[in-house]
Protein backbone atom coordinates (compact mmCIF):
# COMPACT_ATOMS: atom_id res chain seq x y z
CA UNK A 1 0.00 0.00 0.00
CA UNK A 2 1.29 3.43 -0.97
CA UNK A 3 -1.57 5.53 0.47
CA UNK A 4 -0.58 9.13 1.20
CA UNK A 5 -2.04 11.84 3.41
CA UNK A 6 -1.29 15.48 2.55
CA UNK A 7 -1.79 18.36 4.96
CA UNK A 8 -1.72 21.70 3.13
CA UNK A 9 -0.05 24.28 5.41
CA UNK A 10 -1.29 22.85 8.72
CA UNK A 11 -1.61 25.31 11.59
CA UNK A 12 -2.06 23.25 14.76
CA UNK A 13 0.83 21.08 15.93
CA UNK A 14 -1.41 18.59 17.75
CA UNK A 15 -3.27 17.74 14.53
CA UNK A 16 -0.03 17.04 12.70
CA UNK A 17 1.23 15.00 15.66
CA UNK A 18 -1.94 12.93 15.51
CA UNK A 19 -1.48 12.51 11.75
CA UNK A 20 2.08 11.27 12.35
CA UNK A 21 0.66 8.65 14.67
CA UNK A 22 -2.05 7.81 12.09
CA UNK A 23 0.60 7.36 9.40
CA UNK A 24 2.66 5.12 11.66
CA UNK A 25 -0.21 2.79 12.60
CA UNK A 26 -1.67 2.50 9.08
CA UNK A 27 1.48 2.55 6.96
CA UNK A 28 0.37 5.69 5.10
CA UNK A 29 2.90 8.34 4.09
CA UNK A 30 2.30 11.83 5.51
CA UNK A 31 3.22 14.81 3.34
CA UNK A 32 3.24 18.33 4.79
CA UNK A 33 3.20 21.36 2.48
CA UNK A 34 4.88 24.48 3.87
CA UNK A 35 4.54 26.95 5.34
CA UNK A 36 3.74 25.13 8.57
CA UNK A 37 2.11 27.05 11.39
CA UNK A 38 4.57 25.61 13.90
CA UNK A 39 8.07 24.21 14.26
CA UNK A 40 8.43 20.44 13.82
CA UNK A 41 10.14 20.28 17.21
CA UNK A 42 7.03 21.76 18.90
CA UNK A 43 6.26 20.00 22.18
CA UNK A 44 2.54 19.68 21.34
CA UNK A 45 3.37 17.97 18.04
CA UNK A 46 5.80 15.58 19.76
CA UNK A 47 3.31 14.83 22.54
CA UNK A 48 0.43 14.14 20.12
CA UNK A 49 2.64 11.83 18.05
CA UNK A 50 3.86 10.03 21.18
CA UNK A 51 6.71 7.69 20.31
CA UNK A 52 5.52 7.11 16.74
CA UNK A 53 7.67 9.76 15.06
CA UNK A 54 10.38 7.26 14.18
CA UNK A 55 7.79 4.78 12.85
CA UNK A 56 6.07 7.19 10.45
CA UNK A 57 7.12 8.20 6.96
CA UNK A 58 6.83 12.00 6.83
CA UNK A 59 8.00 14.32 4.05
CA UNK A 60 7.93 18.12 4.22
CA UNK A 61 7.58 19.97 0.89
CA UNK A 62 8.42 23.67 0.45
CA UNK A 63 5.42 24.18 -1.87
CA UNK A 64 2.85 22.41 -4.03
CA UNK A 65 5.17 22.18 -7.04
CA UNK A 66 7.56 20.06 -4.98
CA UNK A 67 4.65 17.94 -3.73
CA UNK A 68 3.31 17.33 -7.24
CA UNK A 69 6.82 16.44 -8.46
CA UNK A 70 7.12 13.86 -5.69
CA UNK A 71 3.67 12.34 -6.18
CA UNK A 72 3.88 11.99 -9.95
CA UNK A 73 0.63 10.98 -11.63
CA UNK A 74 -1.06 9.39 -8.62
CA UNK A 75 -4.77 10.09 -8.10
CA UNK A 76 -5.33 13.04 -5.73
CA UNK A 77 -8.59 13.16 -3.77
CA UNK A 78 -9.24 16.52 -2.11
CA UNK A 79 -11.45 16.66 0.98
CA UNK A 80 -13.64 19.76 1.07
CA UNK A 81 -17.04 20.82 2.33
CA UNK A 82 -17.66 22.25 -1.17
CA UNK A 83 -18.02 18.81 -2.78
CA UNK A 84 -21.27 16.97 -3.50
CA UNK A 85 -19.53 13.56 -3.51
CA UNK A 86 -19.47 11.68 -0.21
CA UNK A 87 -16.04 10.23 0.61
CA UNK A 88 -17.34 6.71 1.26
CA UNK A 89 -18.74 6.38 -2.29
CA UNK A 90 -15.24 6.46 -3.79
CA UNK A 91 -13.47 3.22 -4.68
CA UNK A 92 -10.00 3.80 -3.20
CA UNK A 93 -6.73 2.37 -4.48
CA UNK A 94 -3.52 1.74 -2.58
CA UNK A 95 -1.80 4.60 -4.45
CA UNK A 96 -4.34 7.32 -3.68
CA UNK A 97 -3.36 10.68 -2.22
CA UNK A 98 -5.78 12.12 0.34
CA UNK A 99 -5.46 15.92 0.39
CA UNK A 100 -6.60 18.09 3.32
CA UNK A 101 -6.52 21.85 3.87
CA UNK A 102 -5.70 24.16 6.74
CA UNK A 103 -7.63 23.93 9.96
CA UNK A 104 -8.94 27.49 9.68
CA UNK A 105 -9.96 27.73 6.02
CA UNK A 106 -9.66 24.34 4.32
CA UNK A 107 -8.16 24.00 0.86
CA UNK A 108 -7.66 27.19 -1.16
CA UNK A 109 -9.66 27.54 -4.39
CA UNK A 110 -6.47 27.46 -6.48
CA UNK A 111 -5.52 24.08 -5.02
CA UNK A 112 -9.00 22.66 -5.59
CA UNK A 113 -8.81 23.90 -9.20
CA UNK A 114 -5.30 22.53 -9.77
CA UNK A 115 -5.13 19.95 -12.56
CA UNK A 116 -3.39 17.50 -10.17
CA UNK A 117 -6.60 17.21 -8.14
CA UNK A 118 -8.64 14.41 -9.69
CA UNK A 119 -11.65 14.33 -7.38
CA UNK A 120 -13.21 16.31 -4.54
CA UNK A 121 -15.14 14.61 -1.76
CA UNK A 122 -16.75 15.56 1.52
CA UNK A 123 -17.26 13.89 4.87
CA UNK A 124 -20.96 14.18 5.80
CA UNK A 125 -21.80 16.33 8.82
CA UNK A 126 -24.86 17.78 10.46
CA UNK A 127 -26.17 20.96 8.77
CA UNK A 128 -24.80 24.34 9.84
CA UNK A 129 -21.50 22.89 11.04
CA UNK A 130 -18.37 24.44 9.53
CA UNK A 131 -15.85 21.63 9.75
CA UNK A 132 -14.54 18.53 11.41
CA UNK A 133 -11.16 18.45 13.17
CA UNK A 134 -8.33 17.97 10.65
CA UNK A 135 -6.75 14.94 12.33
CA UNK A 136 -10.17 13.32 12.76
CA UNK A 137 -11.00 13.93 9.09
CA UNK A 138 -7.75 12.34 7.99
CA UNK A 139 -8.38 9.34 10.25
CA UNK A 140 -11.89 8.83 8.89
CA UNK A 141 -10.60 8.98 5.30
CA UNK A 142 -7.54 6.79 5.78
CA UNK A 143 -9.45 4.11 7.61
CA UNK A 144 -12.17 4.01 4.93
CA UNK A 145 -9.55 3.63 2.21
CA UNK A 146 -7.62 1.04 4.24
CA UNK A 147 -10.85 -0.87 4.99
CA UNK A 148 -11.75 -1.01 1.31
CA UNK A 149 -8.27 -2.32 0.54
CA UNK A 150 -8.60 -5.11 3.12
CA UNK A 151 -6.21 -3.60 5.70
CA UNK A 152 -2.98 -4.70 3.94
CA UNK A 153 -0.17 -5.06 6.47
CA UNK A 154 -2.61 -4.68 9.39
CA UNK A 155 -3.16 -7.14 12.18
Amino acid sequence: MNLSIVFCTPEIPGNTGNAIRLAAVTGAHLHLVEPLGFDLSDAKLRRAGLDYHDLAHVTVHPDFDALWDTLGDRRVIAFTAQSDTAFHTVEYTGDDVLLFGRESVGLPAEVLADNHVDLTVRIPMQPSRRSLNLANSASIAVYEAWRQLGYPGGT
